[in-house]
């Protein structure tokens, strides 16, 4: 990681923070009331394909013992109303400024992938990893509604997890090298300002 890409993501993340702060305890003091307890779901993600860190995100799927993998169709029934607009709205995503502050995370790059599949995709995940993986980025911005439709049409957990592996890992990680290619601190900015928009959209 350059100099200039971590001084974007401390100095980013310390003003969001700042601005976030009264509207963020607000939404937990909502979700507390609406949902309940647990608030927050720590979930470990690969930094490099061999070291991992926990990633921090608000709750957005009511609790269960079977609660692995990715999400698609098959735990539906476990995302309330309140949930699914918390994920819209990607609030949900606000805890990762820790992560990106302690240096896990960058606000762009490739979204941090499970053990399994850094596991079971060793060579494709030890290129995707030279970058640190991001709260966005170009396989975000490109896939990611692709990758929810594909996901949503899912009924068990199996299923899920071979529509994971075979459509959707292959065509994010060509995305994530594209960015990898490309990457420049006006790059990084592009993205920023465009997830930006995006999530100012839909609110």
């Amino acid at each position: 990681m350059t100099w200039s890409k971590r001084l974007l993501d401390v100095i980013l993340a310390l003003v969001l923070s700042v601005l976030l702060f009264v509207p963020f305890v607000m939404l937990l003091l909502v979700l507390l009331l609406i949902e309940g307890r647990p608030l927050f779901y720590v979930s470990e993600r690969m930094m490099t394909p061999d070291r991992a860190f926990a990633l921090i995100k608000l709750r957005t799927m009511r609790a269960s013992a079977g609660n692995t993998g990715v999400t698609g169709g098959d735990k539906e029934g476990r995302i309330s109303p309140t949930y699914k607009a918390l994920r819209k709205s990607r609030f949900d995503e606000v805890p990762q400024l820790l992560n990106v502050l302690r240096g896990q995370m960058s606000f762009v790059g490739p979204r941090p992938p499970l053990r399994i599949y850094v596991e079971d995709f060793p060579t494709l995940y030890a290129q995707v990893l030279r970058n640190r993986p991001g709260i966005t980025g170009l396989a975000s911005l490109r896939f990611h509604a692709h990758e929810e439709m594909l996901l949503a049409k899912t009924t068990t957990a199996a299923q899920t997890d071979h529509v994971y592996r075979t459509r959707c890992v292959p065509r994010k990680a060509i995305l994530d090298l594209i960015y990898q290619r490309h990457q420049s601190f006006c790059f990084d900015l592009a993205l920023i300002w465009e997830t930006a928009t995006r999530v100012l959209r839909r609110r």
